[in-house]
């Protein structure tokens, strides 16, 4: 299809069927969704949405970008987890950066930032069962053959742990760890139960994720941030709470985001009471139950350590996850195009020195008992 007339469209009104046209796509995400977009431009963001159409009417190629305003008539772009390619024809690749650059220029971006979820490796680097990806390894060249540079602010986790979902729930049980499956089996045994959660419930589990965020040392925002985005995706069938709970007392929460065949673990939240009943091994092998009855292929664990060693911030969540039967994914992470490179410099520079107030603002209003909802 790329090797014929393509034709690029750029609007700033959602088309109508952009999940239909994008679910189709390589890596699409909710990320890149019709709602990611509407919340997004709820706060703060102006969302733009392009699209690559073959001279038979498919989408070859699409990209929600989104728009932040800095200064006067200057903004900077974001294109979460996209843009999204049909297939890996590298002079097509080519064709969908020259014009998303173009686009991003002619609005007075001064960079543009991309962390497509194209994996350029699986397993543990360095180890016998590392491989790497031919198309994420190309993919990687080309962000820095087009002058791509990797980001000082990065986003969204650059590794991940899947679990395939394809065989069935007997096989997805015996590809846990043993310790996993004797605790997934233990917590039920002890009384802890899964439940579907409800929209009405959504306030307690922001308060849940405040208290998540404050034992384990994670910014979050705003209350209504969240609420919003929780609201939006289950309002559209793309979200499930999962709540684990012992007796009338709700001790951890699970909400599973859905979309073009893939399930994502976005948000976990927990009291940190009756830990020894292991409520958390209970609520992921439901939600591993879920995802696949729903007619998702992965789930998507959603964060990995950067570096595979004891020694990184994620190591223990990593552990955890690890021994629900999932590999690691790596992939670049998010990359900037300096389109104004002064400005940019500028830019990053008050952004680092920005970051380092707010987190210590956070931590001063957390210790009073009051969140100021930094980024997560």
């Amino acid at each position: 299809m790329t090797g014929g007339t393509i034709t690029f469209r750029a609007d700033d009104a959602c088309p109508a069927d952009w999940n239909g046209t994008i679910s189709g796509l390589p890596g699409a995400s909710i990320l890149q969704t019709a709602e990611w977009g509407a919340l997004k431009g709820a706060h703060g963001w102006r969302p733009r949405w392009l699209r690559w159409i073959g001279a038979d009417g498919r989408t070859a190629a699409a990209a929600l970008v989104l728009r932040k305003k800095i200064a006067g008539p200057f903004e900077f772009r974001y294109v979460p987890r996209g843009p999204l390619v049909e297939a890996a024809d590298w002079a097509f690749c080519e064709r969908v950066f020259t014009d998303l650059t173009a686009d991003a220029r002619a609005g007075g971006a001064i960079f543009l930032k991309t962390d497509r979820d194209v994996p350029i490796g699986y397993g543990v680097p360095g180890s016998e069962t590392y491989r790497e990806d031919a198309d994420g390894a190309a993919w990687l060249s080309l962000l820095k053959r087009r002058g791509f540079r990797y980001s000082e602010a990065q986003v969204q986790f650059a590794n991940s742990v899947w679990i395939d979902l394809t065989p069935d729930e007997e096989t997805l049980l015996a590809n846990m760890k043993q310790r996993a499956r004797y605790k997934a089996r233990l917590a039920l045994k002890k009384g802890v139960s899964v439940r579907r959660g409800a929209e009405s419930e959504f306030e307690e589990f922001y308060e849940l994720y405040r208290v998540t965020a404050r034992r384990d040392g994670f910014i979050i925002r705003e209350k209504a941030y969240y609420l919003d985005v929780w609201t939006r995706f289950y309002r559209a069938g793309m979200m499930i709470p999962l709540v684990a709970g012992v007796g009338n007392e709700t001790v951890a929460v699970v909400l599973l985001f859905l979309f073009a065949g893939k399930a994502w673990y976005v948000y976990g939240m927990s009291s940190g009471t009756h830990r020894e009943k292991m409520p958390n091994y209970a609520l992921q092998w439901e939600a591993i139950r879920t995802a696949k009855a729903e007619g998702a292929r992965v789930y998507d664990l959603w964060g990995a350590p950067d570096v595979f060693g004891e020694g990184d911030r994620m190591w223990g969540v990593y552990q955890f996850k690890r021994g629900l039967g999932g590999y690691e994914v790596l992939s670049p992470g998010a990359y900037d195009l300096p389109l104004r490179p002064f400005l940019y410099r500028a830019y990053a520079a008050g952004l680092r020195l920005l970051t380092g107030v707010r987190r210590f603002l956070y931590r001063v209003r957390e210790r009073g008992g009051e969140s100021d909802g930094g980024e997560a």
